[in-house]
């Protein structure tokens, strides 16, 4: 009878107990004029790593092109723009997306480098830029993805469209349901190589959008950056029409395009201290003034911005203590905390604020915001990142404290 009486006074002891200390401890904290939040402070001095770049004063730039943008690649910001979303005549700009299902289909393992592609009849009567593939000839898909990134053959792209989707027609179904996923408004596809034609056209600001999708695989670069090459057994040369390529330090790639409707057109992408910019001219009067255009905007780019990747800062903690819980403390996961492109002058005046709720009582909920990431730029909040609870803990109650006190009876 005395172990009985004594083991339900135990329970009664755990169960309300419990609560009468954690409420105590509660009061003393309160009583002791403790914030709500912890507060961890990164001051903007600790940043010293930050890529440095050009304090040039920004100045408006005038570009000479019917339409143009300037876009960073890992963020997406647009820094210039003029008339971004007039739909325009692409040229050969439409083999970024060509190269771009070209190059997920061999990074999904549908298609080899060295598979051999068959010319047909189709493929080999493309005109305009070729490599004057014969009807049944074979070439591997790494000289005909080449001749399309360096020598902008029409016969390579047609005839690879014919490889992965059996025809041209149906790769351009392929070319369009891409650009939606990718959020390309302005665009529509009606061939794989880019030859003029009413139904095809594009923006400025979807080409950066597809530059910026096929860029992200960084093979492509192998292609893009050759200056001079050469395929079919060194019989037919390949000169880039890219000259940046050559010329423009850093220059990543990407395409050019001309034809009389579209005019000079231009993706330029380069890479310099950690930051890729893509730069796009839509119907430049001439082949010189496209690249003149491209560079002054990658030229005002990179002196005048930088990528702040707070990420490499930032420190949040795995979890937190809590209170009146059936555990004692809680995980946490935080939002995915993303690049940001800044002015160089802003270099020096970067603070990072990291906030935990303080005091946690149990029940809390998995998604419970219990904390926040502040990154504030010249002491103007930029961006906000919240910390969430990664699981739920439940409140302590008499069942949880009975089984607790039956388990170490057992144990005894």
């Amino acid at each position: 009878m005395f172990k009985k009486f004594t083991t339900l006074f135990l329970v009664f002891i755990i169960t309300f107990g419990f609560n009468v200390f954690a409420d105590g401890n509660e009061k003393t904290l309160k009583d002791e004029n403790v914030k709500n939040v912890v507060t961890e402070y990164y001051s903007s001095d600790i940043y010293d790593d930050i890529v440095q770049t050009s304090a040039d004063v920004k100045e408006s730039i005038d570009i000479k092109a019917n339409s143009a943008i300037l876009m960073e690649k890992s963020t997406g910001r647009i820094i210039y723009k003029k008339n971004e979303n007039e739909k325009v005549s692409p040229a050969s700009i439409t083999k970024i997306m060509t190269m771009l299902l070209i190059v997920e289909a061999i990074e999904d393992k549908k298609l080899s480098f060295y598979d051999k592609v068959t010319a047909s009849e189709h493929a080999a009567s493309m005109g305009g830029s070729q490599i004057w593939l014969k009807v049944g000839e074979q070439m591997s898909v790494h000289d005909l993805l080449k001749a399309i990134a360096v020598g902008s053959a029409n016969d390579a792209s047609v005839a690879m469209a014919e490889k992965l989707a059996g025809s041209e027609e149906a790769f351009v179904a392929k070319m369009n349901e891409k650009a939606k996923q990718l959020g390309m408004k302005n665009t529509n596809f009606s061939n794989a190589c880019g030859l003029d034609d009413e139904d095809l056209y594009t923006s400025a600001k979807d080409v950066a959008i597809m530059s910026r999708a096929l860029i992200s695989h960084e093979i492509i670069k192998q292609y893009t950056t050759i200056w001079m090459d050469t395929v079919r057994n060194e019989t037919v040369q390949l000169v880039n029409t890219n000259k940046l390529v050559r010329f423009y330090k850093g220059a990543t790639g990407l395409k050019t395009g001309t034809t009389s409707k579209a005019g000079c057109c231009l993706s330029a992408t380069a890479k310099r201290n950690g930051m890729e910019l893509i730069a796009v001219i839509m119907g430049a009067d001439n082949s010189k003034e496209r690249f003149s255009q491209a560079k002054k905007l990658l030229d005002y780019g990179f002196a005048n911005l930088f990528i702040y990747e707070p990420a490499k800062k930032i420190k949040i903690k795995n979890s937190l203590n809590l209170s009146k819980g059936q555990q004692h403390t809680i995980k946490l996961r935080c939002d995915e905390i993303k690049n940001e492109l800044l002015d160089s002058n802003q270099k020096g005046k970067i603070d990072i604020k990291i906030e935990y709720k303080k005091d946690l009582q149990a029940p809390i909920q998995k998604d419970d915001i219990l904390g926040n990431v502040t990154i504030s730029v010249d002491n103007k909040v930029i961006k906000n990142y919240n910390i969430y609870a990664d699981e739920t803990v439940e409140k302590v109650n008499f069942k949880f404290n009975l089984l607790r006190l039956l388990k170490g009876i057992v144990i005894l």
